[in-house]
């Protein structure tokens, strides 16, 4: 029962695709038709945008992607829009919005569809809030991994999920940073059948097991070092491509990076290609951060047991 969901936990895809088909999966299984204030907490390019439109299709972004921004802004203009054809959702971008209106009439504003019946969508919820004083029907938060809960008087407030996905949000920048220097030290031949995975403070790329793939992950390993040290720019190109260099390179998520590969902490790979026999895959493991780093040594060594 949606009454009785507390909180629920998932991964965060660095893939736009892959962010449209988790938003769909959870407005079916936690979206409610009787939710009317959904709020959403996260940075800048941590997918809130991808995850709403895989949520609610169709809807338009009043902050879209491509700076299209609409104007006025829908929800400012509900006493002109009370006929047949009036919006029933409205979506709204806090930050950017507090650029051109005051926050007390972007509550007021949100207060009142509200009261007319209408469904609100609120980026940055966190920051109306404590204008708003009135809880989300349905809080989400999108940092390293999506958080969905269904507050209660008991929380949890805003502010504490903010500090759980602002926190966490590096590791996944760091992560998919990492994980596309792997790819652009590849052999092509490699990087054209290779697929993507998630896990925490790290990653996962796949590839079909007809063969193992041709390359030694300690030399790969060393030649991203090499890119991490020339504390190279990152930066978005379009919607399938960034630059790492001035180089472009191909990429399912284009804005989900650090900003130079300076930044990327402690970063390894596990030395053993992992053959998962059942999804007939062979996997490239890697992780940034030191918390990772311990566990992908442990794994190193129970690999290796194996193979004695």
């Amino acid at each position: 029962m949606q009454s009785s969901h507390i909180i629920s936990t998932y991964f965060a895809p660095r893939g736009r695709k892959r962010m449209y088909a988790l938003g769909t999966q959870l407005a079916q299984l936690y979206l409610s038709p009787s939710d009317r204030l959904i709020g959403f907490i996260g940075e800048a390019g941590s997918g809130k945008s991808a995850l709403i439109q895989g949520m609610f299709p169709g809807l338009d972004l009043t902050n879209d992607d491509d700076g299209v921004n609409v104007r006025p802004l829908p929800i400012l203009e509900q006493d002109e829009e009370r006929g047949f054809f009036s919006p029933h959702t409205y979506h709204l971008d806090i930050r950017f919005e507090n650029g051109f209106t005051q926050m007390s009439v972007l509550a007021e504003a949100i207060t009142q569809a509200l009261h007319r019946g209408k469904r609100v969508i609120v980026e940055h919820f966190d920051l109306v809030y404590p204008l708003l004083q009135v809880k989300a029907d349905l809080l989400i938060g999108v940092g390293e991994e999506i958080l969905i809960t269904r507050p209660t008087i008991f929380g949890p407030k805003p502010k504490e999920v903010c500090e759980i996905v602002y926190k966490s949000l590096p590791f996944r920048l760091m992560s998919h940073t990492a994980e596309d220097l792997c790819e652009f030290c590849m052999p092509p031949e490699e990087l054209d059948r290779c697929d993507h995975g998630d896990v925490k403070h790290g990653f996962v790329i796949t590839f079909p097991d007809d063969h193992e793939p041709g390359f030694d992950i300690k030399e790969l390993e060393e030649k991203v070092y090499g890119l991490i040290d020339q504390k190279l720019p990152v930066a978005y190109v379009d919607e399938k491509h960034i630059s790492i260099g001035g180089q472009t390179h191909p990429c399912t998520g284009p804005r989900i990076h650090v900003s130079n590969t300076g930044l990327i902490k402690d970063f390894h790979l596990l030395y053993h290609f992992i053959h998962d026999r059942f999804n007939k895959k062979y996997l490239l493991v890697g992780c940034v951060g030191k918390e990772n780093l311990e566990r992908l040594r442990k794994l190193e060594a129970k690999i290796e047991a194996q193979m004695i």
